[in-house]
């Protein structure tokens, strides 16, 4: 049998670089190397690669496929193998976006690696340099007693796994769960942390005694105490999301973050809807099982802080690839812009991408404002319109496609909003504060009659947190 050995470079640089990368036999068979780190999750197989390989390949046609985050092209290299020797290969990827260059680095704010993972060193080592992400987050977890291979990272900055170009930190995912697979209060990521908060999860993800408390707004403030930010996990889930957000204890919100969910932004919209300021985060959840990422704009240089800023500032997008970029009378996401009612504001979206864009969508208040679709390939393009400002109002931009990507995952990118305020609530406010009062109180009627708590005054302090966030939304009815 043959050897393949490659070496993976920077078309740009020229600079040896680390990928995913995928060898098929001439027979079909998918071939790596025995002691490869695999990918996790759906879609092609994959093994990483430091920068160069080697694997035992039959003779005949094999072909390589090799892959770096999401903005280098992929790179397919045929290769005719003898039966015996070594064939060499040089793949060279080569960007199609440099968003780097103008500001805007990516990054993954969900990820743990599990019980069955046995090298969680070698593959934080190389986790971040293979998908090409500037900030990459693993966190510590509770569900009863396994044993997740990321809990053994301290909280902050892990300095043996960062760069100058990347940076790797550890945080805790705080979670409730009301029976082991239904959200209860839900899941919260809590970053740049100094201190685990305790306690690291509630309820039956501890064991079947165990009270649903404390709520996990009290874990936000906690996290907020030490300097950490706050991101709510997986779509809004949990019956505490809108209380917390009301309530002001986010940062940012965690979309599409599971990769066995398809997009979902409902909950999210309804809570723009009611006057919330959320930006707009991802990440992959179990392993880095999917591309998507968070892109935020610090406007120059990477560094770590001005990173977490932009997020805080809601200067973000996300995405599984495709790049979009959103202008509202020359202002980008996160920035607000007053205007008179009746005024016209000025959108305008544009859009890059290696994968087909089969739609575009200029959104307000979460209903389409404008939209292309395409039935042949757009790589690119630009969508605008006008939009009259008649009520306070967000302003986003979203992509989609059911072209998929080496994870089967579909493609789509969705900006944090751009705030509009004129001086008077629309209907969409009360409409999406009136839902969430009603979630509210069907949330505390869980609360009296099936919560397990110690004391009374457990079940109480956590109906008058959820009575004080129900208080805040029917104040916004009828303004």
């Amino acid at each position: 049998m043959g050897k393949l050995t490659g070496v993976i470079v920077d078309s740009g640089s020229g600079e040896q670089i680390e990928a995913r990368v995928k060898v098929l036999a001439s027979s079909g068979v998918f071939a790596h190397p025995a002691n490869a780190i695999l990918k996790v999750g759906p879609g092609e197989p994959f093994f990483y690669s430091d920068g160069s390989f080697e694997v035992e390949v039959g003779r005949g046609a094999a072909q390589v496929v090799v892959e770096r985050g999401t903005e280098y092209a992929p790179a397919k290299v045929n290769v005719d193998m003898p039966s015996n020797g070594t064939e060499t290969v040089e793949i060279q990827l080569e960007r199609w976006t440099t968003l780097q260059d103008s500001g805007w680095h990516p990054g993954n704010t969900h990820i743990h690696y599990d019980e069955k993972e046995t090298r969680p060193d070698e593959r934080l080592s190389l986790d971040s340099r293979v998908e090409d992400l500037r900030m990459t987050a693993v966190s510590v977890l509770k569900r009863w007693d396994l044993e997740y291979a990321t809990n053994k990272y301290p909280p902050g900055m892990l300095t043996e796994f960062s760069t100058a170009h990347h940076y790797v930190q550890s945080g805790e995912e705080s979670r409730h769960n009301s029976e082991p697979w239904t959200p209860g209060y839900g899941h919260i990521m809590l970053l740049n942390l100094r201190n685990i908060v305790d306690p690291l999860s509630r309820g039956v993800l501890v064991n079947a005694l165990d009270p649903d408390y404390p709520p996990l707004s009290y874990a936000c403030d906690d996290a907020h105490r030490q300097g950490g930010i706050v991101i709510w996990c997986h779509n809004g889930q949990g019956m505490e999301a809108p209380v917390a957000a009301v309530l002001g204890k986010l940062d940012a919100f965690n979309l599409f973050d599971p990769n066995w969910n398809e997009a979902e932004y409902d909950i999210y919209y309804r809570m723009l809807n009611a006057g919330l300021r959320l930006p707009a985060s991802t990440g992959s959840d179990w392993y880095i099982s999917s591309a998507n990422r968070v892109y935020a704009d610090t406007g120059a240089g990477f560094e770590y802080e001005s990173w977490l800023a932009a997020l805080r500032n809601g200067k973000t997008f996300i995405t599984n690839g495709p790049v979009v970029y959103l202008s509202v009378n020359g202002q980008g996401p996160g920035s607000e812009i007053s205007a008179n009612p009746g005024d016209h504001v000025f959108v305008e979206i544009n859009w890059e991408s290696h994968y087909p864009v089969r739609k575009a969508e200029i959104l307000v208040n979460g209903r389409s404002a404008a939209t292309q679709t395409f039935q042949e390939v757009s790589t690119s393009g630009s969508l605008k319109t006008d939009v009259i400002a008649d009520s306070d109002s967000w302003i986003a931009a979203r992509l989609f496609s059911a072209d998929r990507d080496s994870f089967a995952q579909p493609m789509f990118a969705h900006t944090s909003p751009v705030y509009v305020t004129v001086g008077r609530d629309g209907l969409h406010k009360s409409e999406a504060a009136s839902s969430f009062v009603d979630a509210i109180e069907t949330s505390m009627e869980w609360v009296r009659k099936k919560g397990k708590f110690y004391t009374d005054t457990q079940r109480n302090e956590v109906i008058d947190l959820f009575r004080e966030g129900q208080d805040r939304y029917r104040e916004m009815i009828g303004g």
